[in-house]
């Protein structure tokens, strides 16, 4: 395999790869070294925490690094090019900071509020088209991946995209498990027809559907907490403030890597915004309040409720998980029943700028 992207990628990494797809499709190469997928390499899945102390990120893991690994959950089961390109090219319009611009768009429940351009960006690219007409394939077929179920489909079921990026959450986000365990919970995975009749993930083993809810239950948790909830919102306000004094335009986000404009940041020549996002990357705690707390960055918002229900192969049926499993409903429950705390902040005073 002859690829800059492979040679220069995390060792972990490449074996999560192999166990995602055992035999890899070379054929995919020529769309992941297409200019848009390697845009995305400069961005994160962790939506800014690798900037901050508050967060112990193991090792970075992007964008391209996830939608690569959408591709070959679906070529796995389906070995199906139309299915597996909708998964390559599903977050091919993700901006720089992902969705911290969510969050700047009032978005921070959803979080799909910059979804709307990826047809736009594949229908641009005369390296996508090409290769899409060499395979025969159209770009309608590959542009949604809403309308692949194994690719994606509504919470609490299990696709392709929310398996990915909770396996990659789990090694290098916080790390719940290793490749071992990966490999056990995934080879215990095959397609199953829902309630709905509908194909979706499911697991063939109670037991190991076990074990992943309760190990990523320790995960969800971390996706709604006060400190991704101020980091998320802060860069919002970062961007927001760099972008109304002209520092950044939001076509800068679909341009630069995080670190380019991680960069301008810091060489502003607005000495109130670089320094308070200095203050911001050298913070190590975050607090939590009923009320709003005066003279600090303190906000308001709530994150995006993460996690998933099961189909489980019980006794000849699918079944959910929390249908059978006690423990892995009382775990399902307690995060749900979670109470994000209203007022969350930072030890300092930041206000960002607002248009006049």
């Amino acid at each position: 395999m002859t690829s800059n992207y492979f040679n220069n990628l995390n060792e972990e990494v490449k074996e999560y790869f192999k166990i995602l797809s055992p035999e890899f499709p070379n054929w995919l190469i020529d769309y992941i070294e297409t200019p848009e997928m390697k845009r995305i390499d400069g961005i994160s899945i962790f939506c800014g925490t690798d900037y901050t102390k508050l967060f112990d990120n193991k090792f970075w893991y992007s964008n391209l690094d996830h939608s690569i690994g959408v591709a070959l959950i679906i070529w796995n089961f389906t070995k199906d090019k139309k299915q597996t390109l909708s998964g390559l090219f599903h977050d091919i319009a993700t901006p720089t900071f992902k969705h911290c611009i969510d969050f700047m768009n009032g978005d921070s429940e959803h979080q799909e509020s910059t979804e709307s351009l990826t047809e736009d960006i594949i229908r641009n690219s005369k390296e996508i088209t090409n290769l899409l007409k060499r395979d025969n394939i159209k770009i309608e077929e590959v542009a949604d991946y809403h309308i692949y179920p194994i690719a994606d489909n509504d919470t609490p079921q299990l696709s392709a995209d929310r398996f990915e990026y909770t396996f990659a959450n789990g090694l290098a986000f916080f790390r719940i498990w290793n490749l071992e365990k990966i490999k056990e919970i995934y080879n215990n995975i095959c397609i199953i027809k829902n309630e709905n009749n509908i194909d979706e993930l499911g697991f063939k083993d109670i037991k190991i559907c076990e074990e992943y809810i309760n190990l990523i239950s320790e995960l969800w948790p971390k996706w709604i907490s006060n400190e991704d909830r101020v980091t998320l919102q802060f860069f919002a306000d970062i961007v927001k403030s760099m972008n109304i004094k002209g520092y950044l335009s939001i076509n800068d986000l679909y341009t630069y890597s995080e670190k380019e404009i991680i960069n301008r940041i810091l060489t502003c020549k607005d000495s109130y915004i670089k320094e308070n996002f200095i203050k911001f990357q050298n913070s190590t705690s975050v607090f939590g309040s009923e009320t709003k707390v005066a003279n600090k960055y303190c906000i308001t918002t709530k994150g995006k409720k993460r996690y998933i229900v099961p189909l489980v192969n019980y006794n000849g049926k699918a079944v959910r998980i929390s249908q059978i499993s006690e423990s892995a409903k009382i775990a399902i429950d307690n995060y749900l029943n979670i109470k994000q705390i209203p007022y969350v902040g930072l030890n300092f005073d930041f206000v960002p700028y607002e248009l006049k």
